[in-house]
């Protein structure tokens, strides 16, 4: 029998799209953290050696690309800041493939909206 994948699912969903797109494009994994709430989900380091903060976050496919907050984001990005650290925010939208409404349901086809890394700027104004 079939079930909505829960929040934890699509967001280890959510992780192992842009792990992917993050491995394809030549990062080095020092830290994984899958637990939701939990930030950044992956600390990596590209050719340079440049440390990156990596955020994604998961929602319902929709017509705008899926965001965050931008007043935690500043705190966040404080915290990168203080580590030397870019930030890259990756935003994934799930749905079933049934009804894009919906969220993926277990072992079924679903879709999903991703735009991509985007570089957050960390430099102060």
């Amino acid at each position: 029998m079939s079930r909505p994948l829960t929040k934890q699912e699509q967001h280890n969903l959510a992780m192992n799209i842009v792990g992917k797109d993050l491995e394809k494009r030549g990062f080095e994994f020092l830290a994984v953290n899958s637990q939701l709430k939990r930030h950044p989900q992956f600390v990596c380091i590209d050719k340079n050696k440049q440390r990156f903060f990596v955020i994604v976050q998961v929602g319902l496919i929709s017509d705008t690309p899926i965001s965050f907050d931008v007043i935690w984001m500043e705190t966040f990005k404080n915290h990168a800041r203080s580590q030397q650290a870019k930030v890259l925010f990756a935003g994934v939208g799930l749905g079933s493939a049934k009804d894009k409404a919906l969220p993926p349901n277990l072992n079924e086809a679903y879709l999903q909206q991703y735009e991509g890394l985007q570089l957050l700027d960390v430099e102060l104004n």
